[in-house]
Protein backbone atom coordinates (compact mmCIF):
# COMPACT_ATOMS: atom_id res chain seq x y z
CA UNK A 1 0.00 0.00 0.00
CA UNK A 2 1.25 3.46 -0.97
CA UNK A 3 0.46 6.57 1.12
CA UNK A 4 0.50 9.85 -0.79
CA UNK A 5 0.92 12.88 1.46
CA UNK A 6 2.10 12.90 5.07
CA UNK A 7 0.11 15.74 6.64
CA UNK A 8 -3.14 14.01 7.52
CA UNK A 9 -1.43 11.06 5.84
CA UNK A 10 0.47 10.37 9.05
CA UNK A 11 -2.71 8.80 10.40
CA UNK A 12 -2.84 6.56 7.34
CA UNK A 13 0.74 5.50 7.99
CA UNK A 14 -0.14 4.58 11.58
CA UNK A 15 -3.25 2.73 10.41
CA UNK A 16 -1.43 0.66 7.77
CA UNK A 17 1.23 -0.34 10.27
CA UNK A 18 -1.43 -1.40 12.76
CA UNK A 19 -3.13 -3.55 10.10
CA UNK A 20 -0.06 -5.52 9.03
CA UNK A 21 0.08 -8.20 7.69
CA UNK A 22 -3.37 -7.59 6.14
CA UNK A 23 -1.83 -4.55 4.46
CA UNK A 24 1.83 -3.91 3.82
CA UNK A 25 3.21 -0.39 3.62
CA UNK A 26 5.09 -0.21 0.33
CA UNK A 27 6.16 3.41 0.27
CA UNK A 28 5.41 7.12 0.60
CA UNK A 29 4.77 9.46 -2.31
CA UNK A 30 5.60 13.11 -1.64
CA UNK A 31 6.91 16.28 -3.20
CA UNK A 32 10.47 15.93 -1.97
CA UNK A 33 9.97 17.61 1.40
CA UNK A 34 12.18 16.70 4.32
CA UNK A 35 9.23 15.72 6.54
CA UNK A 36 7.70 13.19 4.15
CA UNK A 37 11.13 11.79 3.31
CA UNK A 38 11.81 11.37 7.03
CA UNK A 39 8.46 9.61 7.48
CA UNK A 40 9.41 7.10 4.80
CA UNK A 41 12.79 6.51 6.43
CA UNK A 42 11.22 6.08 9.86
CA UNK A 43 8.87 3.42 8.49
CA UNK A 44 11.65 1.76 6.50
CA UNK A 45 9.93 2.09 3.11
CA UNK A 46 10.71 3.67 -0.23
CA UNK A 47 10.18 7.36 -0.93
CA UNK A 48 8.92 8.50 -4.33
CA UNK A 49 8.28 11.90 -5.86
CA UNK A 50 6.68 10.76 -9.12
CA UNK A 51 4.01 8.19 -10.00
CA UNK A 52 6.38 6.68 -12.55
CA UNK A 53 8.73 5.69 -9.68
CA UNK A 54 6.08 3.66 -7.84
CA UNK A 55 6.86 -0.09 -8.05
CA UNK A 56 4.62 -2.22 -10.22
CA UNK A 57 3.59 -4.48 -7.33
CA UNK A 58 1.80 -1.66 -5.43
CA UNK A 59 -1.91 -2.45 -5.67
CA UNK A 60 -3.57 0.17 -3.42
CA UNK A 61 -2.81 3.87 -2.94
CA UNK A 62 -4.22 6.27 -0.36
CA UNK A 63 -4.30 9.81 -1.73
CA UNK A 64 -4.22 12.08 1.30
CA UNK A 65 -3.57 15.26 -0.67
CA UNK A 66 -6.05 18.11 -1.10
CA UNK A 67 -8.17 17.79 -4.23
CA UNK A 68 -8.49 20.64 -6.74
CA UNK A 69 -11.66 21.90 -5.06
CA UNK A 70 -9.53 22.50 -1.95
CA UNK A 71 -6.58 23.96 -3.84
CA UNK A 72 -4.49 20.81 -4.36
CA UNK A 73 -3.66 18.21 -7.01
CA UNK A 74 -5.06 15.16 -5.18
CA UNK A 75 -7.56 14.22 -7.88
CA UNK A 76 -4.94 14.57 -10.61
CA UNK A 77 -2.71 12.28 -8.58
CA UNK A 78 -5.56 9.80 -8.09
CA UNK A 79 -6.23 9.80 -11.82
CA UNK A 80 -2.60 9.01 -12.58
CA UNK A 81 -2.52 6.15 -10.10
CA UNK A 82 -5.76 4.69 -11.46
CA UNK A 83 -4.27 4.86 -14.96
CA UNK A 84 -1.47 2.64 -13.70
CA UNK A 85 -4.01 0.08 -12.54
CA UNK A 86 -3.75 0.93 -8.83
CA UNK A 87 -6.82 0.99 -6.60
CA UNK A 88 -7.28 4.41 -4.97
CA UNK A 89 -8.83 5.57 -1.72
CA UNK A 90 -8.91 9.37 -1.73
CA UNK A 91 -9.44 11.60 1.31
CA UNK A 92 -12.38 14.04 1.20
CA UNK A 93 -13.51 16.56 0.03
CA UNK A 94 -13.72 15.79 -3.69
CA UNK A 95 -15.76 17.69 -6.30
CA UNK A 96 -18.39 15.47 -7.93
CA UNK A 97 -16.95 16.18 -11.41
CA UNK A 98 -13.48 15.07 -10.28
CA UNK A 99 -15.02 12.05 -8.58
CA UNK A 100 -16.93 11.08 -11.72
CA UNK A 101 -13.73 11.34 -13.75
CA UNK A 102 -11.84 9.10 -11.33
CA UNK A 103 -14.69 6.57 -11.31
CA UNK A 104 -14.59 6.42 -15.12
CA UNK A 105 -10.84 5.96 -15.03
CA UNK A 106 -11.19 3.19 -12.45
CA UNK A 107 -13.71 1.32 -14.58
CA UNK A 108 -11.53 1.78 -17.64
CA UNK A 109 -8.56 0.14 -15.91
CA UNK A 110 -10.44 -2.49 -13.91
CA UNK A 111 -9.71 -1.07 -10.45
CA UNK A 112 -11.69 0.51 -7.60
CA UNK A 113 -11.93 4.13 -6.49
CA UNK A 114 -13.56 5.46 -3.33
CA UNK A 115 -13.60 8.67 -1.31
CA UNK A 116 -13.00 8.43 2.43
CA UNK A 117 -15.11 10.87 4.50
CA UNK A 118 -13.17 9.63 7.56
CA UNK A 119 -15.42 10.86 10.39
CA UNK A 120 -18.19 8.23 9.88
CA UNK A 121 -15.57 5.61 10.78
CA UNK A 122 -14.81 7.06 14.23
CA UNK A 123 -16.18 4.98 17.10
CA UNK A 124 -18.63 7.58 18.55
CA UNK A 125 -20.01 8.39 15.08
CA UNK A 126 -20.45 4.68 14.34
CA UNK A 127 -22.31 4.33 17.65
CA UNK A 128 -24.55 7.26 16.71
CA UNK A 129 -25.22 5.79 13.26
CA UNK A 130 -26.07 2.37 14.72
CA UNK A 131 -28.55 3.97 17.12
CA UNK A 132 -29.99 6.03 14.25
CA UNK A 133 -30.58 2.86 12.21
CA UNK A 134 -32.42 1.28 15.15
CA UNK A 135 -34.44 4.45 15.61
CA UNK A 136 -35.39 4.55 11.91
CA UNK A 137 -36.48 0.91 12.08
CA UNK A 138 -39.08 1.91 14.66
CA UNK A 139 -40.05 5.49 13.87
CA UNK A 140 -39.76 8.00 11.07
CA UNK A 141 -37.25 10.79 11.77
CA UNK A 142 -39.04 14.10 12.37
CA UNK A 143 -36.10 16.49 12.06
CA UNK A 144 -32.32 16.81 12.01
CA UNK A 145 -30.30 19.72 13.39
CA UNK A 146 -26.60 20.02 12.58
CA UNK A 147 -23.88 22.30 13.93
CA UNK A 148 -20.46 22.02 12.28
CA UNK A 149 -17.42 23.82 10.91
CA UNK A 150 -17.10 24.46 7.19
CA UNK A 151 -13.86 22.42 7.11
CA UNK A 152 -15.83 19.27 7.98
CA UNK A 153 -19.07 19.99 6.12
CA UNK A 154 -18.38 17.24 3.55
CA UNK A 155 -18.23 14.43 6.14
CA UNK A 156 -21.22 16.04 7.89
CA UNK A 157 -23.26 15.37 4.74
CA UNK A 158 -22.04 11.77 4.72
CA UNK A 159 -22.94 11.34 8.40
CA UNK A 160 -26.45 12.64 7.65
CA UNK A 161 -26.85 10.35 4.65
CA UNK A 162 -25.88 7.32 6.71
CA UNK A 163 -28.06 8.39 9.65
CA UNK A 164 -31.11 8.90 7.42
CA UNK A 165 -30.54 5.89 5.15
CA UNK A 166 -29.87 8.06 2.11
CA UNK A 167 -29.84 11.64 0.85
CA UNK A 168 -32.60 11.82 -1.76
CA UNK A 169 -34.84 13.76 -2.10
CA UNK A 170 -32.86 16.83 -1.08
CA UNK A 171 -33.07 20.60 -1.46
CA UNK A 172 -31.87 23.69 0.42
CA UNK A 173 -32.85 27.31 0.71
CA UNK A 174 -30.45 30.24 0.72
CA UNK A 175 -29.20 31.20 4.19
CA UNK A 176 -30.80 34.20 5.81
CA UNK A 177 -28.20 36.92 6.45
CA UNK A 178 -28.14 38.33 9.98
CA UNK A 179 -30.03 41.54 10.52
CA UNK A 180 -27.62 44.52 10.40
CA UNK A 181 -29.23 45.82 13.57
CA UNK A 182 -28.60 42.51 15.36
CA UNK A 183 -25.07 42.10 13.97
CA UNK A 184 -24.18 45.62 15.11
CA UNK A 185 -24.86 44.63 18.72
CA UNK A 186 -22.49 41.63 18.63
CA UNK A 187 -19.01 41.96 20.12
CA UNK A 188 -17.60 39.71 17.39
CA UNK A 189 -18.47 38.61 13.86
CA UNK A 190 -21.44 36.26 13.66
CA UNK A 191 -19.67 32.87 13.27
CA UNK A 192 -22.54 30.67 12.03
CA UNK A 193 -24.71 30.76 8.91
CA UNK A 194 -27.95 28.84 8.94
CA UNK A 195 -29.37 26.80 6.06
CA UNK A 196 -32.75 25.08 6.06
CA UNK A 197 -33.58 22.21 3.76
CA UNK A 198 -34.60 18.59 3.31
CA UNK A 199 -32.51 15.42 3.15
CA UNK A 200 -34.10 12.02 2.46
CA UNK A 201 -37.44 13.77 2.92
CA UNK A 202 -36.55 14.85 6.48
CA UNK A 203 -36.53 18.55 7.52
CA UNK A 204 -32.95 19.61 8.20
CA UNK A 205 -31.39 22.73 9.67
CA UNK A 206 -27.65 23.32 9.41
CA UNK A 207 -25.61 25.95 11.20
CA UNK A 208 -22.15 26.16 9.73
CA UNK A 209 -19.20 28.10 11.07
CA UNK A 210 -18.25 29.52 7.70
CA UNK A 211 -14.93 31.00 8.80
CA UNK A 212 -11.37 30.09 7.79
CA UNK A 213 -7.96 31.24 8.97
CA UNK A 214 -6.14 31.51 5.62
CA UNK A 215 -2.76 30.64 7.14
CA UNK A 216 -4.06 27.87 9.42
CA UNK A 217 -7.17 26.40 7.75
CA UNK A 218 -7.31 23.21 9.82
CA UNK A 219 -7.62 25.08 13.12
CA UNK A 220 -9.98 27.62 14.75
CA UNK A 221 -13.20 25.63 14.43
CA UNK A 222 -15.50 26.05 17.43
CA UNK A 223 -16.44 22.37 17.10
CA UNK A 224 -16.42 19.57 14.54
CA UNK A 225 -19.88 17.98 14.32
CA UNK A 226 -22.95 18.12 16.55
CA UNK A 227 -25.89 16.21 15.08
CA UNK A 228 -29.35 15.91 16.63
CA UNK A 229 -31.86 13.46 15.17
CA UNK A 230 -35.40 13.76 16.50
CA UNK A 231 -38.33 11.36 16.25
CA UNK A 232 -41.65 10.77 17.97
CA UNK A 233 -39.97 8.79 20.74
CA UNK A 234 -37.09 11.10 21.58
CA UNK A 235 -33.94 12.86 20.48
CA UNK A 236 -30.61 11.22 19.61
CA UNK A 237 -27.55 13.49 19.75
CA UNK A 238 -23.96 13.13 18.67
CA UNK A 239 -22.44 15.84 20.89
CA UNK A 240 -19.20 15.88 18.91
CA UNK A 241 -17.41 13.69 16.40
CA UNK A 242 -15.52 12.28 19.39
CA UNK A 243 -18.62 11.74 21.49
CA UNK A 244 -20.49 11.29 23.62
CA UNK A 245 -23.74 10.00 22.10
CA UNK A 246 -26.86 10.95 24.08
CA UNK A 247 -30.44 9.70 24.08
CA UNK A 248 -33.25 11.85 25.49
CA UNK A 249 -36.62 10.03 25.55
CA UNK A 250 -39.60 12.18 24.60
CA UNK A 251 -41.18 13.99 27.55
CA UNK A 252 -44.96 13.55 27.48
CA UNK A 253 -47.22 13.61 30.56
CA UNK A 254 -50.70 12.11 30.32
CA UNK A 255 -53.61 14.03 31.87
CA UNK A 256 -56.69 12.87 33.72
CA UNK A 257 -60.27 13.87 32.98
CA UNK A 258 -59.72 17.15 34.86
CA UNK A 259 -56.65 17.91 32.70
CA UNK A 260 -54.28 17.44 35.62
CA UNK A 261 -50.89 15.73 35.05
CA UNK A 262 -50.97 12.00 35.91
CA UNK A 263 -47.82 11.31 37.94
CA UNK A 264 -48.66 7.92 39.48
CA UNK A 265 -50.17 4.61 38.41
CA UNK A 266 -49.66 2.37 35.35
CA UNK A 267 -50.35 5.18 32.88
CA UNK A 268 -47.40 7.11 34.34
CA UNK A 269 -44.84 4.30 33.97
CA UNK A 270 -43.09 6.22 31.19
CA UNK A 271 -42.02 8.78 33.81
CA UNK A 272 -39.61 6.16 35.19
CA UNK A 273 -37.47 6.47 32.05
CA UNK A 274 -34.20 8.34 32.63
CA UNK A 275 -34.38 11.82 31.13
CA UNK A 276 -31.01 11.29 29.43
CA UNK A 277 -28.73 8.32 28.73
CA UNK A 278 -25.14 8.21 27.47
CA UNK A 279 -24.77 5.49 24.84
CA UNK A 280 -21.44 3.70 25.14
CA UNK A 281 -18.40 5.30 26.74
CA UNK A 282 -19.31 8.28 28.89
CA UNK A 283 -15.78 9.68 28.96
CA UNK A 284 -14.40 10.75 25.57
CA UNK A 285 -10.69 10.26 24.90
CA UNK A 286 -8.16 13.01 25.43
CA UNK A 287 -7.03 14.91 22.36
CA UNK A 288 -3.71 13.04 22.52
CA UNK A 289 -5.46 9.65 22.50
CA UNK A 290 -7.73 10.93 19.77
CA UNK A 291 -4.70 11.48 17.51
CA UNK A 292 -2.77 8.36 18.53
CA UNK A 293 -5.67 5.89 18.83
CA UNK A 294 -9.06 7.07 17.56
CA UNK A 295 -8.01 8.63 14.27
CA UNK A 296 -5.70 5.80 13.14
CA UNK A 297 -8.45 3.35 14.12
CA UNK A 298 -10.96 5.29 12.01
CA UNK A 299 -8.62 5.28 9.02
CA UNK A 300 -8.00 1.58 9.59
CA UNK A 301 -11.71 0.82 9.41
CA UNK A 302 -11.95 2.72 6.13
CA UNK A 303 -8.96 0.80 4.79
CA UNK A 304 -10.41 -2.57 5.80
CA UNK A 305 -13.72 -1.72 4.11
CA UNK A 306 -11.91 -0.64 0.94
CA UNK A 307 -9.80 -3.79 1.05
CA UNK A 308 -12.95 -5.91 1.18
CA UNK A 309 -14.23 -4.11 -1.91
CA UNK A 310 -10.93 -4.58 -3.74
CA UNK A 311 -10.88 -8.29 -2.91
CA UNK A 312 -14.48 -8.68 -4.04
CA UNK A 313 -15.66 -9.74 -0.59
CA UNK A 314 -18.28 -6.97 -0.47
CA UNK A 315 -20.49 -5.76 -3.28
CA UNK A 316 -20.92 -2.03 -2.82
CA UNK A 317 -23.99 -1.69 -5.02
CA UNK A 318 -25.11 1.93 -5.13
CA UNK A 319 -22.03 3.17 -3.25
CA UNK A 320 -20.63 5.09 -6.21
CA UNK A 321 -23.91 6.92 -6.80
CA UNK A 322 -24.23 7.65 -3.08
CA UNK A 323 -20.73 9.17 -3.01
CA UNK A 324 -21.51 11.30 -6.06
CA UNK A 325 -24.70 12.50 -4.37
CA UNK A 326 -22.78 13.28 -1.16
CA UNK A 327 -20.42 15.51 -3.12
CA UNK A 328 -23.30 17.16 -5.00
CA UNK A 329 -25.11 17.98 -1.75
CA UNK A 330 -21.90 19.37 -0.26
CA UNK A 331 -21.29 21.50 -3.36
CA UNK A 332 -24.79 22.99 -3.21
CA UNK A 333 -24.39 23.79 0.46
CA UNK A 334 -20.99 25.43 -0.01
CA UNK A 335 -22.36 27.43 -2.94
CA UNK A 336 -25.32 28.68 -0.93
CA UNK A 337 -23.16 29.48 2.08
CA UNK A 338 -20.70 31.42 -0.06
CA UNK A 339 -17.00 31.95 0.51
CA UNK A 340 -15.91 31.55 4.13
CA UNK A 341 -15.13 34.71 6.05
CA UNK A 342 -11.39 35.10 6.59
CA UNK A 343 -10.42 35.31 10.23
CA UNK A 344 -7.06 35.63 11.99
CA UNK A 345 -7.70 35.03 15.68
CA UNK A 346 -4.97 34.42 18.20
CA UNK A 347 -4.25 30.88 19.38
CA UNK A 348 -7.16 29.88 21.64
CA UNK A 349 -6.73 28.98 25.31
CA UNK A 350 -8.73 25.77 25.92
CA UNK A 351 -10.47 25.55 29.29
CA UNK A 352 -10.50 22.40 31.41
CA UNK A 353 -13.51 21.21 33.35
CA UNK A 354 -11.77 22.44 36.50
CA UNK A 355 -12.05 25.98 35.13
CA UNK A 356 -15.84 25.61 35.01
CA UNK A 357 -16.54 23.92 38.33
CA UNK A 358 -16.28 25.52 41.73
CA UNK A 359 -17.86 25.28 45.16
CA UNK A 360 -21.35 25.46 43.70
CA UNK A 361 -20.77 22.10 41.96
CA UNK A 362 -19.77 20.29 45.15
Amino acid sequence: MLVCGTGFGQFYLRAVRALEPTFELAGVLGRGGARSRADAERHGVGYFTDIAEVPADVDIACVVVRAAVAGGDGSELADGLLTRGIHVLQEQPVHSDEMAGCLRQARRHGVHYRVNSFYPHLEPVRRFLAAARNLRARQRPAFVDVLCASQVLYPAVDILGRALGGLRPWAFADPEPPSPRVAALADAAMPFRGVAGVLAGVPVTLRVQNQIHPDDPDNHAHLLHRVTLGAEGGVLTLADAHGPVLWHPRLHVRRDTDRRPVLTGPSADRLDLPSAVVLGAAEPRSFRRMFTEAWPDGVGRALRAFGETVRGEVRSQGEEQYQLTTSAVWLELTTRLGRPDLIRPAEPRPLSVADLTGEEFR
